[in-house]
């Protein structure tokens, strides 16, 4: 079988109905719309949550909970492989710091460096950060490497 000859199954597509194309249809004339009122004119559109008047539910229901987004710590997440990447490019040498990789554009200047454990090093490095994963650790130890934190 193939993609040119599957076709809908029989009865799962309904034509859609074609309103105001007469009496005859049993959609012409006011099309459904009913006579008059805010609801039959063309553009009407309801606010969101409107629920006739009533209050409603986003209302009804208090306010609660608060989050202070701008005391939580900011971290630029780096694997391994990344960092590879960079030793076979030759832009890292030895030791990976924060200036080096603000230099390679891999974290923002107040943000705070975590290395994950995705893809593998190849080369003994010393790496200061502030977090490290558990794989990444025992992937920079594996190798001979130092895993070194900051603050």
């Amino acid at each position: 079988m193939n993609i040119n000859q599957l076709s809908p199954k029989n009865g799962s597509n309904k034509k859609k109905l074609r309103l105001g194309r007469g009496q005859g249809t049993g959609k012409g004339g006011t099309c459904g719309r009913g006579h008059k009122g805010a609801k039959s004119r063309s553009g009407f559109s309801k606010k969101i949550g409107f629920e006739g008047g009533q209050m409603p539910l986003q209302r009804r229901i208090p306010k609660f909970g608060f989050r202070r987004h701008f005391l939580r710590k900011k971290f630029s997440l780096i694997n391994l492989d990344t960092i590879q990447n960079y030793v076979n490019q030759g832009k890292i040498k030895d030791i990976v710091n924060k200036d080096i990789l603000l230099k390679n554009n891999l974290i923002k200047k107040n943000n705070l460096i975590k290395i994950l454990g995705r893809g593998k090093l190849h080369s003994p490095l010393k790496i200061f950060a502030s977090k490290f994963s558990k794989k990444a650790l025992l992937s920079i130890q594996k190798i001979g490497g130092e895993a070194l934190f900051l603050e």
